[in-house]
């Protein structure tokens, strides 16, 4: 379990004993016995997990817990002494992941550290191949279907939303050669007829806007007699 974990605990028994258990798990461990030193520690060290005792000198662990999940979504777990059920509520209300009262067995808090870190690790993934699926580079175009955003070697190229989607569709398939039929029914969704230029002038509105030669362009291929593609 290779992970950076914040303990923030005033007793230095507990952040000790926390620290036993997690350091024997592969972990680094931070400990802090305030709010204010947490909140220094996140900053600097971007933790992997934060376990926060509810009850600090300087600030409650309710506080602190709402000051991080304001900008930060690593898991955290709240140590407390209490076992009302409202304080239960108002942890997992301000964002809190989990929940844990002393005393504790520390082999049950390694557990739910472990799961925390496997769900976030979980969702993080998740989440990194959904804005994968959402960008495409190719050799300096890239194109972010989520903003609707395109740049050329890093340069921003102003397009209106049938010239995105054309582009999309065309990185989408990169490599295959896509009929102007198929980009006119998929795009417009409209029939394609005969003789139907439309799809051939967008193409030639995005070479220009991508300063691309019309003999010989980089980027959008025409295959003469198929469609058009992008390598």
């Amino acid at each position: 379990m290779d992970a950076k974990i914040l303990v923030v605990d005033d007793e230095p028994e507990i952040a000790d004993l926390v620290e036993v258990y997690l350091k024997n798990e592969g972990c680094t461990v931070y400990k802090c016995a305030t709010g204010g030193d947490a909140l220094r520690c996140v900053r600097t060290e971007q933790p992997d997990l934060a376990i926060l005792d509810v009850m600090l000198p300087d600030m409650d662990g309710f506080s602190l817990c709402a000051e991080i999940r304001s900008a930060h979504h690593f898991p955290v777990l709240l140590l407390t002494a209490k076992v009302g059920d409202m304080d239960k509520i108002t942890g997992l209300t301000i964002g809190a992941d989990d929940y844990i009262t002393k005393p504790f067995n520390p082999l049950e808090l390694v557990a739910r550290v472990k799961a925390q870190l496997r769900r976030s690790t979980r969702y993080n993934d998740a989440e990194r191949g959904k804005a994968n699926r959402d960008v495409i580079d190719i050799g300096g175009l890239t194109v972010n279907r989520a903003t609707h955003a395109c740049w050329l070697f890093e340069k921003p190229i102003a397009l209106t939303p049938i010239e995105f989607d054309i582009l999309w569709m065309l990185c989408e398939n990169r490599g295959q050669v896509i009929s102007a039929e198929r980009l006119f029914e998929t795009v417009w969704g409209e029939k394609y007829l005969d003789r139907n230029n439309t799809v051939m002038v967008h193409i030639r509105r995005l070479r220009e806007k991508m300063g691309e030669p019309s003999r010989n362009p980089r980027f959008i291929k025409t295959v003469w007699g198929v469609g058009y593609k992008i390598e």
